[in-house]
């Protein structure tokens, strides 16, 4: 393979749209922001032709490469995004009934578990995620390793509006089904992943529309260790006692004032608190957006604490928490973070906004969030535009396992004048420079080369991002 060093100098090139874009002046790339900067969007026309509702994702144990797992009306996508600038769509799961409302997923066991709303004898599909580790020709169309359409007791499981997993624990709680259980949680032993099996349901306090489960470490006592779902069941919260599938045990029962459609809610980190969103609030008593927090010190006997309303009245729908921070999918005023380090003083640290034309009070803009990926990346499920990912502003280094991959040298970074370039089992056929603004610099095509010198003397000081062979990303950080 040939070595040698050339110059490349900066090429009068138009503005070009780049997937990675900071937060600049609360915009980024015409996105509405405050402290999250976009890495990348697909448009929904490029993984579906219907509306976009639920997102999870997965982290490969194996070498911990993330996974966006993105729902549509009428099928599952699932990108590759370890790289946040360049993911890669692998493909898609159709819906195995037909093409209407809400679908929804979650994980477990590096397998993808799926149910869709209203859409007649879907059942459950299961999904072996570590078939997305060697795909061949992406965007591939997979088939379901197995759909669950057996129930408790001979039922059959058609459509479900919502699937919810504790990953400390094998089992599948099914919610707001179309059967004769009143659309109550539906308990699915999952363990082994390709052969669940029905194991219970409850039915006591009616249709369950989302819920939490989770392996209680709370400040009561007298829970710890139990298995514990928290249940948004349309005018009110329910606790419930799940240890015990096949004998469920109700703890207690909550709602609050100006009750319109109670829709989802999540935990703080501690347990002490349980935060919940009601989906019709804001529509039926002409309200901003409205986060309602109760304390759940005590679990048989749960207060209302407090709300906090945020500056629109856009529609708030998912929201979850990590560590300190709630991340809530608010619909037109699309992703917003909020601060509960204090939960009595609650504030708005940052924002991204995937519905620019407004924040009014309609059905549009981003479903739902998973902010749990361990890099930092956040994914944002949007019902008009698909697919987003974004980050905190300023978490992208130099540092992170993405932008210092082995094949790829560049050095010395940061840098002054030259920079060396060189590739490892490859060669440098394509070369391109990008500033944060997106604009290409540096757009050449180069012989086959496996190094390069890079002159940089002549650019001003910042960010700049190159790419190589359209497929390989280097941050540079040039420094007088």
């Amino acid at each position: 393979m040939k070595k040698s060093y050339i110059f490349l100098f900066i090429l009068s090139l138009p503005y070009i749209i780049f997937s990675q874009t900071p937060c600049v002046g609360n915009n980024s790339s015409g996105f509405p922001c405050n402290d999250y900067d976009l890495m990348n969007h697909f448009n929904k026309a490029t993984l579906s032709n219907e509306d976009g509702s639920d997102i999870w994702g997965w982290t490969d144990p194996l070498n911990n490469n993330e996974y966006a797992l993105v729902t549509f009306e009428d099928k599952t996508c699932f990108l590759n995004i370890t790289d946040p600038v360049n993911p890669i769509y692998l493909g898609f799961l159709n819906s195995n009934a037909g093409t209407n409302y809400w679908r929804d997923v979650k994980v477990y066991q590096n397998h993808a578990f799926i149910v869709a709303d209203i859409v007649g004898a879907h059942g459950m599909q299961v999904f072996d995620l570590t078939r997305l580790r060697n795909v061949a020709s992406p965007p591939e169309s997979f088939t379901a390793d197995t759909v669950l359409t057996s129930g408790w007791n001979g039922a059959t499981i058609r459509s479900c509006h919502n699937i919810v997993i504790n990953e400390a624990k094998g089992i599948a709680y099914l919610v707001g089904c179309q059967s004769a259980n009143g659309g109550g949680p539906m308990f699915i032993d999952i363990s082994d992943p390709t052969n669940p099996v029905a194991i219970g349901q409850y039915t006591a306090e009616g249709y369950t529309h989302d819920a939490q489960v989770v392996t209680y470490s709370g400040p009561d006592a007298a829970y710890t260790g139990k298995e514990i779902m928290i249940a948004s069941n349309k005018d009110r919260v329910v606790v419930v006692d799940v240890t015990l599938p096949t004998a469920p045990v109700k703890i207690s029962e909550i709602t609050y004032s100006n009750v319109s459609y109670t829709h989802q809610g999540w935990f703080s980190s501690d347990m002490r608190y349980f935060l919940v969103g009601d989906e019709d609030d804001e529509i039926s008593f002409g309200v901003n957006t409205r986060t309602i927090i109760f304390d759940f010190l005590d679990l048989d006997n749960p207060v209302y604490h407090s709300q906090y309303t945020g500056g629109s009245a856009a529609i708030d729908h998912n929201l979850y928490v990590k560590g300190d921070l709630v991340f809530e999918a608010n619909y037109t005023s699309g992703l917003r973070v909020l601060d509960i380090s204090d939960i009595n003083n609650i504030s708005e640290v940052g924002y991204f906004d995937t519905y620019p034309e407004n924040n009014n009070t309609n059905f549009n803009g981003a479903w739902s969030v998973y902010p749990y990926f361990d890099s930092g990346n956040i994914i944002i499920s949007d019902i008009d535009r698909g697919f987003f990912i974004v980050r905190k502003s300023g978490t992208l280094s130099i540092d992170d396992s993405i932008f210092n991959k082995k094949e790829v040298s560049v050095y010395p970074n940061p840098a002054n004048e030259n920079v060396v370039i060189s590739v490892q089992n490859s060669a440098i056929k394509k070369l391109q420079l990008f500033n944060v603004l997106g604009q290409a610099i540096i757009d050449s095509k180069v012989n086959n080369l496996s190094e390069l010198n890079l002159d940089v003397s002549h650019f001003k000081e910042g960010i700049y991002f190159l790419k190589i062979n359209n497929d390989i990303t280097q941050k540079i950080i040039i420094k007088r």
